[in-house]
């Protein structure tokens, strides 16, 4: 696998982004900002999701007055998302983590100054947020919505803050496809040493976004490229976070939780399989630590998955083995294989984790 391109590490509240960091995976509230209850469950229900930060949307006098209450009840670092209004720029910078602008976007120079001061004083980054549709004029009449448009826009941005000795700096090139969003990230990094966030803007629900996410993220994650992420989703947003945990996992950038090999389904299966997969799902998602885990539905797969993976179950006729490092536990009736299993992959967790420790 490509190794990672090393980037400049900045810190969004206590999560370091870029450098040797972990990729870190990041999700949006849909509430109004200001209402600091509804917003608070929302954050409640990415942390508990496994979300690394959250963004939110200052979009009204009154969400900008309201980040102050909110970040003081966030579980989780929070990022303003701010188009336009340089002033709620300059209130989010007193109490937030990171901020989310287009400095393009916020107006005259003066105004981008008074951003880049006001944040480089707390000491929080800035993301800029490149988006293919949204493009400044001068670059969207020269370009239109291209690769080559987005990259002269961050370029840029960029050097409006670094004019202004700004430089905790991240950057994302957002489109709603899959080709022009990898090209725009692939023709920017040789340029600049900031930490990339990667993204596909306006993915769609579930099937769509998972879709046009693992192959656009996950595509540049294996090719060395991005540093914090987010899985667009119309839908739940505990669904970005596990599918962006996924993606981050099947392309070897995390290096945590389990990992499940299933048959296909065909004529072969002799047990059911789709229930026994959807159980032990369910019942090894707590698990942190990296397992390989194979569930096949018959002898013509499981031998050789079974033998390859840290621990297998391999189903014969109205039964199956539990086979663990290549060798066989147990032979037991398919009803008593369930329990069994998810206690002998717990202990090995355990024991893997035991030894990283010791």
């Amino acid at each position: 696998m490509v190794q990672r391109v090393k980037t400049k590490q900045i810190f969004v509240g206590n999560v370091p982004v870029g450098g040797d960091a972990p990729i870190s995976v990041q999700s949006m509230t849909f509430s109004k900002t200001h209402d600091i209850e509804a917003t608070k469950a929302q954050l409640d229900r990415l942390y508990f999701a496994g979300a690394d930060m959250v963004r939110v949307a200052v979009s009204e006098q009154k969400d900008a007055d309201a980040l102050k209450a909110l970040k003081a009840v966030s579980p989780l670092p929070l990022i303003a998302d701010i188009h336009f209004r340089h002033k709620f720029a300059l209130i989010a910078s007193e109490s937030v983590d990171a901020i989310r602008i287009n400095p393009g976007n916020i107006g005259t120079k003066d105004r981008i100054k008074a951003v880049a001061d006001a944040c480089k004083q707390r000491g929080i980054p800035i993301r800029i947020g490149v988006n293919g549709g949204s493009l400044e004029k001068q670059f969207d009449q020269k370009y239109g919505p291209t690769p080559k448009g987005m990259v002269e826009s961050a370029l840029y941005n960029i050097k409006l803050l670094e004019d202004f000795g700004f430089s905790d700096i991240k950057v994302s090139l957002k489109a709603s496809d899959v080709p022009r969003t990898m090209e725009a990230y692939r023709m920017l990094r040789p340029l600049v040493d900031y930490p990339f966030h990667l993204g596909v803007t306006e993915a769609g629900t579930l099937p769509h976004s998972m879709i046009k996410s693992a192959m656009a993220l996950g595509g540049l994650l294996m090719e060395g490229i991005g540093d914090t992420m987010r899985v667009s989703i119309t839908g739940e947003l505990e669904e970005e976070v596990k599918v962006a945990r996924m993606i981050l996992q099947y392309s070897h950038r995390q290096k945590s939780g389990v990992s499940i090999v299933s048959c296909p389904t065909c004529g072969r299966i002799e047990a059911n399989l789709v229930k026994m997969v959807q159980a032990v799902e369910s019942r090894t998602k707590h698990i942190k630590t990296p397992l390989q885990i194979s569930v096949m539905g018959c002898a013509v797969n499981a031998l050789g998955e079974a033998k390859h993976a840290d621990i297998a179950i391999a189903f014969g006729n109205r039964d199956g083995l539990i086979i663990k490092e290549g060798k066989i536990v147990c032979k037991l009736k398919e009803d008593a294989l369930l329990e069994r299993f998810i206690s002998e992959v717990e202990d090995l967790a355990r024991l893997r984790e035991e030894s990283t420790q010791s």
